[in-house]
């Protein structure tokens, strides 16, 4: 049995003289979901469109199920379901009779069609809605009908490019909670540059920038990265700075006004406790301490090599 249901290999293309994306390598596992991250012309749609068949590469390997997409594209696409950006509906349809179309593209065996529209249909919410015309639609059902057409064939693995853009916030919940559901029966790549869409529901990370893999691990590999670097106390009757200076841990001391300081610290996170019984030993009257973390927006600047001042973990 297979490992992984895709293995990407040396994967690299060019326009012209220019390369979009260089020596790509990651593989993705049978279950759950991945987050291809990377910031507008990073190379992520480029590595996106060869993954599901849309662009051949110039070199490098894609292989689904151990099937060479390039070599047998129409065994490798059968396993394969694609949401685009903009989902490919067909507004003066109804629901049901698109995704009849889409079941008769994916080669469904017409006796089997009403079957495949009635669980497709129960999984991502729209039965209801089946027989309404799809421009009736608000942006979150036109969003899980485009899902449906993706999943109608049974595929091992779902893409999906940017599937909550434009939704509001109570629709981006529903399709975000969608997704997780698939992804217990199907390998899913979630396309995006937005952070806080990864961390919400993705298990690992492939992060590309500049044409090249900067990050691929775990979720909980990537948070490592945001590590505390700083603490803000609020006092009523702060020490000196030389004394907060005297705390073991602390290696800078800067205040933003008269009561309140950000202390930079390293070693051990019992620090807070250390500070806090230093307070109320000395009569500081501490009125508010908390814990500032390094956003995700630097790590990921600092991963992109944007930036140098992030530290690692």
């Amino acid at each position: 049995m297979q490992l992984h249901i895709v293995k990407i290999e040396g994967l690299s293309h060019r326009y012209g003289i220019e390369w979009a994306i260089r020596d790509i390598n990651f593989a993705i596992d049978r279950l759950g979901i991945v987050g291809l991250l990377g910031s507008n012309g990073a190379g992520k749609s480029t590595t996106m469109n060869i993954l599901c068949g849309v662009l051949n590469q110039t070199e490098g390997t894609v292989c689904i199920e151990g099937i060479d997409l390039r070599e047998r594209p129409e065994e490798a696409k059968r396993l394969l379901g694609f949401l685009p950006q903009t989902p490919p509906l067909y507004l003066d349809c109804t629901v049901n009779e698109y995704l009849t179309y889409c079941a008769h593209l994916r080669l469904i065996a017409k006796a089997n069609i009403p079957l495949a529209l009635r669980r497709v249909q129960e999984r991502c919410g729209i039965a209801h809605m089946r027989h309404r015309l799809i421009r009736n639609l608000s942006g979150g059902y036109r969003q899980r009908v485009g899902i449906a057409q993706a999943i109608i064939h049974k595929p091992k693995l779902v893409v999906l490019d940017e599937p909550t853009n434009g939704l509001d916030p109570v629709q981006i919940v529903g399709v975000r909670e969608l997704i997780r559901e698939i992804a217990e029966d199907h390998s899913v790549v979630l396309s995006t540059h937005i952070l806080s869409e990864v961390e919400a529901i993705c298990q690992r990370i492939v992060m590309i920038e500049r044409g090249r893999v900067v990050f691929s691990d775990s979720i909980e590999a990537f948070n490592g990265y945001v590590q505390p670097f700083q603490i803000l106390m609020q006092m009523m009757a702060p020490p000196p700075t030389e004394v907060l200076h005297l705390v073991p841990g602390v290696t800078a001391v800067n205040w933003d006004d008269a009561y309140t300081v950000r202390l930079d610290f390293s070693g051990s996170p019992d620090i807070t406790q250390r500070l806090i019984e230093r307070s109320v030993a000395e009569g500081w009257q501490l009125r508010e301490i908390q814990i500032e973390r390094i956003s995700l927006e630097s790590v990921f600047a600092h991963l992109s090599g944007q930036s140098t001042g992030v530290p690692r973990s």
